[in-house]
């Protein structure tokens, strides 16, 4: 099988029942493989099973979070193949088999996903959970995942006749002990055990790095020690690498110079440090992304690939309607798009009102939340982690308030879970409890537990505007507000990440703070301020008072915003910049 590329991925959304995401990265992981498929690309994707899934989020009435497995029957949606492999972990070793499952393009073509499993009778009982739990688990645990998912990946592949594959595409640092791998299968070749400094060239070529996030914490590193013990290396690396290689393949680079020698100078290892070192290619996830990442990463060439969804995906029923009738050719050219500016705007409107009282629908029948369809409402479904500013909105309760009573009514719709261990996270979930509670009788608030892609397609498509607003620049690039704009959703966001790009004021959306350089200054009550105001002076009387002047404004999201950012045109830049050059 040759000229393929692989896509490898600690998680990916590969179908609303399938539990093997958590968010953000996982979607964007399913979005692509969906897009290479249209494409009718030779892609093939590897990553874990996941059995217990990230985790099922149940809220009491005052939204504390607590978490359960996710029980699902894996033959329900996978077959098993016939391939097995194994990795060497802690001087055991742990036997993986694997499960298919076939993401289908619009003409037919299929990109297969393999989905890694260590829950075999023979290996021990410890080892069979390995791959039971999304981000599960303490720092070994961890260690133990990504080394399976990297080098037991690589070594499926292998097993399953992928000989010739041109490209690893590492989907952030998880994957990144696949380049170990192919480091000693390129001394291999030679008839060596130890690898050279040549080999490292080789490697490289190979492979791609995309990185996330400007946020530390998503940046996996462990200690030398626990590395050395997990793989079977002498601390000094000496047993697999030639003199001076381990440091460039492991080391830190330090402005812009050589990378820091193992493992004195740099007791941990950084798994975006590795994925970096050995990749020919490395971008972030929009234009902004990219210029934070060269300032985090200096040293590298870090280009930028600005991140799209899957337009059929994430298109609600209603609106894929709209699209077939005016724009028939959209699912096989995203860009076509551009022309839903002569939809019809009763049209456009009637497709909303679909999409919105099935949302207010799923409410009131899941939820007992009455919610009107004839008031405005605001959608923010994110995970809920601190620099996210969930409860941004109820800085000054007060103002809000007045701005319901006396500029136009509102309700909001919430979604998002907090990381387990996310205490910061969790206390946000039971603000906008509290919150809820104290404005029950002035502003309907919904807070839909368990978000997943199926409450993630219903919110996007079924809010008036959403709403984003990360402290910046701590936000990469963010998909749910393109997914908004495949349905006519402006957005109402701070200018980082995409909305660098998406955000024309007044046209496809509204700003919050303006274009301001993005700090991290605390600036909370400034973003709050301009957040009622835009609400209080441009938003809320455009949508009560100039209807027509809104849905300009949704045919314009759809046109301009869901026209680009599209897992189609960001897959054909791949292909452009990095697969096959």
């Amino acid at each position: 099988m040759d000229k393929t590329i692989a896509y490898f991925s600690m998680e990916i959304a590969l179908h609303p029942q399938i539990p093997t995401y958590s968010g953000g990265l996982g979607v964007l992981a399913g979005d692509t493989l969906r897009s290479a498929a249209d494409l009718e690309l030779p892609v093939v994707g590897v990553t874990l099973l996941h059995r217990s899934g990230y985790f099922s989020q149940k809220l009491d009435a005052c939204g504390r979070q607590t978490e359960h497995p996710v029980d699902w029957t894996v033959e329900d949606y996978l077959s098993e193949v016939h391939a097995k492999t194994c990795v060497r972990l802690e001087s055991r070793t742990v036997f993986l088999r694997a499960w298919k499952f076939d993401v289908t393009g619009i003409t037919g073509h299929i990109v297969p996903v393999y989905l890694l499993d260590s829950d075999l009778p023979q290996n021990y009982q410890w080892d069979r959970t390995l791959t039971h739990f999304l981000y599960g688990g303490d720092s070994r645990y961890r260690l133990c995942q990504e080394a399976i998912l990297g080098m037991g990946g690589v070594r499926l592949l292998r097993e399953l006749g992928y000989h010739g594959i041109q490209r690893f595409h590492m989907n952030e640092g998880h994957a990144s002990f696949l380049t170990l791998q192919l480091l000693q299968e390129q001394a291999g070749k030679s008839g060596r055990s130890l690898i050279e400094k040549e080999d490292l060239a080789v490697v490289r070529e190979k492979c791609i790095f995309t990185t996330h996030t400007p946020v530390p914490a998503g940046h996996d590193q462990f200690p030398v020690e626990q590395v050395c013990r997990t793989m079977g290396y002498r601390q000094d690396f000496s047993d697999v690498f030639t003199e001076g290689t381990a440091a460039r393949v492991f080391g830190q680079r330090q402005n812009g110079g050589e990378p820091k020698i193992l493992p004195e100078d740099a007791p941990v290892v950084n798994m975006t440090s590795l994925g970096l070192n050995m990749s020919r290619y490395i971008n972030g996830v929009a234009k902004k992304h990219g210029e934070v990442a060269r300032l985090m990463f200096a040293g590298y060439q870090i280009d930028a690939i600005t991140n799209g969804v899957h337009a059929v995906t994430w298109s609600s029923a209603p609106f894929q309607g709209l699209y077939d009738r005016y724009i028939p050719d959209w699912r096989e050219d995203n860009f076509s798009l551009r022309h839903a500016e002569s939809i019809p705007r009763r049209d456009v409107w009637d497709a909303h009102m679909l999409a919105k009282n099935e949302l207010l629908t799923c409410l009131d029948e899941r939820h007992n939340v009455r919610m009107d369809p004839a008031v405005f409402t605001i959608g923010f479904a994110r995970r809920a982690t601190a620099y996210k500013r969930a409860d941004l909105l109820f800085t000054d309760v007060d103002r809000l308030r007045k701005i319901a009573a006396e500029v136009g009514r509102l309700q909001i719709v919430y979604a998002g879970k907090a990381h387990p261990r996310d205490q910061h996270g969790k206390a946000l979930i039971e603000r906008i409890f509290e919150v809820k509670a104290a404005l029950r009788k002035e502003i309907q608030i919904a807070f839909v537990e368990n978000y997943d892609m199926d409450v993630a397609k219903l919110i996007t498509a079924g809010v008036d505007v959403w709403l984003n607003t990360p402290q910046p620049p701590l936000e990469a690039s963010g998909t749910s507000g393109m997914k908004a704009a495949m349905n006519g959703i402006p957005s109402l966001s701070i200018v980082d990440g995409w909305w660098v790009e998406g955000l024309i004021e007044g046209v496809t959306g509204w700003s919050i703070g303006g274009r301001r350089r993005a700090t991290n200054d605390g600036s909370n009550e400034a973003d709050a301020a301009s957040l009622y105001e835009k609400l209080e002076e441009k938003i809320l009387p455009i949508f009560y008072k100039d209807q027509n002047g809104f849905i300009d404004m949704m045919r314009h999201a759809i046109a301009l915003n869901g026209a680009f950012f599209n897992t189609q045109r960001m897959v054909q830049q791949y292909v452009l910049s990095a697969y096959f050059q």
